[in-house]
């Protein structure tokens, strides 16, 4: 920040802060200092207010207001190029460190910065990986069926979950419209130990292509009926559909993605059309809907955010969730 800049912060905040003290200190002195039965002389709606002064609690609270400010704004960095006098962080001043705006002076290769939101999160950071760090670094080395199996691991992995896959699974892990059920044995892409955890680490992208302009109305409907018949659901009786021509289209194009036998490839991520687990719906319109715009769903990478050490905890706790069904 420049130097008028700076001083224009400055002035403008002591400045509001010394005439809202002088305003408060000035009303006070010009009142009445006991109560009276006497109106302040107007009529609001019908309501007439006692010209009583102002509650000494009440005046003390604006006083106490005012010290905080003045004591928030010593403390902490806001007045300009103040730094505030809570201790700063540093940090070297190479490539493995990013710079931060709030930096204010470089010296022999440190940067000294004033207290910041963002260096109080890495400082905590840091103490909570000098703390956890070797615990997760002692289940990364284990398999991960072994992991599954440890009680106290399960419960870091949960916790894992709740905060940063609940939003779309669920919290019960069940799934909902487009995100699949994490608890069951039906996987897109696999739901072998390490194949989760590559899941989890590097994202998924669905590429289910839309098929409207190539196959038509009629042909839309044809290889809806067709599919839907292979998990056993009946069409409806309202609709003309020709499940022997929806048989054919399907062959030339989705055979490529699904197999031959529908059961999918797991190695595209393509379903497994013959059982009765539908990620967008089994109804005839939801899977029309599907067949017309294709679905293209995301599942975002975790390997920058969390770091291998955490994902492999996530894993185990995911791969537990369908190991307790297979056991029911």
């Amino acid at each position: 920040m420049t130097t008028f800049w700076s001083w224009y912060v400055t002035i403008l905040s002591l400045g509001t802060i010394f005439a809202l003290t002088w305003l408060i200190f000035g009303t006070r002195k010009g009142q009445r200092q006991e109560a009276t039965e006497e109106t302040v002389g107007h009529s609001f709606d019908g309501i007439e207010e006692y010209d009583n002064p102002l509650p000494k609690w009440w005046f003390m609270l604006f006083l106490a207001t005012i010290i905080f400010a003045l004591g928030y704004l010593v403390l902490y960095p806001g007045l300009g190029n103040w730094k505030g006098l809570l201790p700063g962080y540093e940090h070297l001043d190479n490539e493995a460190k990013t710079p931060f705006a709030t930096d204010i002076q470089i010296s022999d290769g440190v940067r000294n910065a004033g207290w910041t939101g963002v260096h109080q999160w890495e400082k905590e950071m840091a103490r909570a990986e000098a703390q956890y760090g070797p615990l997760f670094a002692k289940y990364a080395a284990m398999p991960i069926e072994q992991v599954a199996q440890d009680e106290q691991a399960l419960k870091m992995g949960g916790r894992l979950f709740a905060s940063n896959c609940s939003v779309c699974h669920g919290s019960d892990a069940k799934g909902a419209y487009g995100f699949p059920n994490l608890t069951d044995n039906d996987w897109l892409y696999g739901g072998e130990p390490e194949t989760i955890k590559t899941t989890i680490m590097g994202g998924r992208q669905a590429a289910m292509p839309a098929w409207k302009d190539n196959l038509g109305e009629q042909g839309i409907k044809n290889v809806a009926s067709y599919v839907r018949s292979l998990s056993g659901l009946k069409n409806p009786e309202s609709i003309e559909t020709d499940v022997a021509a929806g048989q054919n289209i399907f062959a030339t194009n989705c055979a490529v993605c699904h197999g031959a036998d529908a059961k999918g490839q797991q190695a595209m991520g393509a379903p497994n059309l013959t059982d009765r687990v539908w990620l967008y719906g089994s109804s005839f319109a939801q899977v029309q809907q599907t067949l017309r715009y294709g679905r293209n769903g995301k599942m975002p990478a975790q390997e920058d955010f969390l770091g291998n050490d955490k994902v492999h905890l996530l894993a185990a706790y995911v791969y537990s969730l369908s190991q307790q069904t297979e056991e029911k």
